[in-house]
């Protein structure tokens, strides 16, 4: 059962795959639309506040504490765990909808005082109600993994995707140019994305709930038989909320921080603020370069290996296996992408962004922010394996306790390291260096528990990563020489491709030399 989690992982990891290059489209003409200014970062602060919900209630602390219970009920009483999948499926819907009248009569209450950021706040209305029915998707998504079926959950992002990249395309300097209509005021433009993500919500749900119908849950309040299961999720929930979110607590934190000339003024207690307009843009997009990897493999690993180390709580050896195999799988993908990205942040960032009004001076820009993201892919690819190896056990204080630290050392840094000649690249750098830390000490966490997750075996298998990273990079690095040149969209995407053929090439070869066996796991049908 442990190893079967790596087939879950490669239909996650593809679907998944699609998934982000549609939303490098949605990146990639929303940048070329409306440039990296004040209006494309009110709409990314409004975007990010319903996903932040989704990380921490949804994809996070909700799912985190949902999925053991309901996967150990379905293996001893199936009955049982349809009608408690129909009681929660309730309960949430009402206490996130009821989240959601808070914060919309909250919202309206701040714009009647017609503040500086009153339009990034009207965005944030408009999307607010996105967040009950991502949320709800994460829910129907995790009793759909329990059951094998990870393609619904990992193709939602796809119709999100599709949906912003409609409605920012009608209205556009492109739609005028095929004679279907003027170019509307950007306002509007941006207003009519904002909707299209809320129309999208409701088409991700109703997809996951006709997905969910062949496994017979009904929705109901009946609370009586199931209040034990559902008592002991929420007491799991709340501290997981820090646990498994802590690197979306960090990008939120770095979110409000990058955002202060567009929400707030151009001032912080009468001294000129350090960050300009468009810094949250830079930083957002920079994240979602970074993602790329962590999304299609490093979460898709942890997202697949997550019921099988519910199910092993109580068998240590083949928990150990299955958790040793994971960090393997991590860190070997993880790693290359870490030095990988640091290579071709600037074709990478060119070729997805430039064009329209996304200048030079902006790709450089996300370039640099990357440079202060990447070194730490690997880690956060092993924070999402650790956190649910200690989800699995029932412990949900450790991730919490050393959380905690983290977000507070993190803001710490932001607020220090953006006045230095860093700027807005302190803000990533800062969320890199506490992951890294984050990283450690829950491996020593997870010492002091289990015995060492990293044994010789283990060791041995990280250190070849590195050895094959060292000569993927060396090839890389001597072929990016001769790619210095010039800045334009088809020098970009030749760098790039050219690079990234050159650089995988290399890996797979060093891999298969020193007989690494994650490239099996990774790739075998």
């Amino acid at each position: 059962m442990g190893r079967g989690f790596e087939r879950h992982a490669r239909t996650f990891t593809a679907l998944t795959l699609v998934s982000r290059v549609t939303g490098f489209v949605r990146d990639a003409l929303l940048a070329r639309a409306f440039g990296a200014g004040p209006l494309l970062d009110a709409f990314n602060f409004a975007f990010q506040v319903p996903n932040l919900f989704r990380r921490l209630f949804g994809e996070g602390a909700l799912t985190a504490s949902f999925l053991p219970v309901y996967a150990r009920l379905d293996r001893d009483e199936p009955e049982v765990a349809r009608r408690f999948a129909g009681v929660m499926l309730a309960v949430m819907a009402i206490v996130l909808c009821g989240i959601t009248i808070v914060g919309e009569l909250g919202l309206f209450a701040l714009l009647q005082a017609d503040p500086p950021s009153a339009f990034g706040l009207r965005l944030l209305m408009i999307m607010l109600p996105y967040m009950p029915l991502v949320c709800l998707v994460a829910l129907v998504g995790a009793m759909l993994q329990t059951h094998g079926k990870f393609g619904p959950s990992a193709a939602s992002p796809i119709i999100l995707n599709a949906c912003i990249v409609g409605a920012a395309f009608v209205g556009s300097e492109w739609w005028d140019r095929l004679g279907f209509g003027p170019v509307q005021g950007d306002r509007a433009h941006v207003e009519r994305v904002a909707w299209s993500v809320m129309v999208a919500g409701v088409l991700q749900l109703a997809w996951n709930l006709a997905a969910l119908r062949v496994h017979r849950v009904r929705v109901h309040l009946r609370l009586g038989p199931d209040w034990p299961h559902l008592r002991e999720v929420i007491l799991k929930t709340l501290p997981m909320l820090l646990g498994l979110g802590v690197f979306q607590l960090n990008t939120f934190v770095d979110s409000l921080v990058a955002s202060w000339q567009t929400m707030v003024g151009p001032t912080i207690m009468g001294i000129p603020y350090p960050l300009p307009e468009g810094s949250l843009t830079y930083l957002s997009y920079a994240q979602r370069l970074y993602e790329f990897p962590l999304g299609v493999f490093g979460v898709a690993t942890a997202t697949a290996i997550f019921p099988a180390l519910a199910r092993q709580a109580n068998e240590p050896g083949e928990f150990m296996e299955t958790l040793r195999r994971g960090v393997r799988l991590s860190f070997f993908i993880g790693f290359p992408a870490s030095v990988g990205l640091l290579i071709v942040r600037e074709p990478l960032a060119g070729a997805v962004f430039r064009g329209g009004r996304f200048a030079q001076d902006d790709v450089a820009m996300v370039g640099f922010v990357l440079a202060m993201y990447a070194p730490a892919v690997w880690a956060y690819a092993l924070h999402q394996v650790a956190t649910r190896a200690f989800y699995a056990l029932g412990d949900s204080v450790t991730p919490v306790r050393i959380s905690l630290w983290m977000v507070l050392a993190n803001f710490l840094l932001n607020v220090a390291l953006i006045w230095t000649p860093l700027r807005v690249g302190g803000l990533a750098l800062s969320t890199a260096l506490c992951a890294i830390v984050q990283v450690a000490l829950m491996s020593r966490a997870l010492r002091a528990r289990l015995g060492p997750v990293v044994d010789r075996e283990t060791a041995g298998a990280l250190w070849r990563t590195v050895l094959a990273t060292v000569a993927m990079a060396a090839v890389t690095g001597l072929a990016a020489i001769a790619f210095d040149g010039e800045d334009t969209w088809v020098w970009d995407a030749g760098a790039l491709l050219v690079l990234v053929g050159v650089g995988g090439i290399a890996y797979v070869s060093s891999a298969r030399i020193l007989k690494m066996p994650e490239l099996g796991w990774a790739l075998r049908r």
